[in-house]
């Protein structure tokens, strides 16, 4: 059974850091692209960022670039989302997904083949 496990959520002051994790399990994602959506109350799903499994593709939404860093760990079939300077607008559930297609094309999440079930971010003013 294919699944995605996200963790490292949880509450943090404006300015501080989170890293956020996606455990990968019931198959070889080496061929997959993986990506980070966030949804805040309210809102509609929003791509984040997404890298190739081998890590040598990445992809930023505009208004996370510079600030957040999507790494993988092939031994640990894990992916990372380490998040720093982080403002209140980022408080949001956070969602990995996983499917085989190119990297620039992970930020439209229609028709992902996998999704983990989140972990929320809070981020205090």
């Amino acid at each position: 059974q294919v699944q995605l496990v996200e963790s490292g959520g949880g509450l943090v002051q404006a300015g501080g850091s989170l890293r956020l994790s996606c455990a990968a399990s019931g198959r070889t994602f080496s061929r997959f692209a993986i990506a980070w959506f966030r949804q805040a109350p309210g809102d509609e799903r929003e791509f984040v960022a997404a890298g190739s499994w081998t890590g040598d593709s990445t992809l930023y939404a505009d208004s996370v670039k510079g600030r957040f860093t999507i790494s993988t760990d092939n031994a640990k079939n894990t992916v990372y989302l380490q998040m720093n300077s982080l403002k209140p607008e980022d408080t949001a559930v956070y969602y990995c997904a996983a499917d085989q297609r190119r990297v620039a094309t992970m930020r439209h999440s229609a028709g992902m083949t996998y999704w983990g079930k989140g972990t929320l971010v809070t981020v205090s003013s």
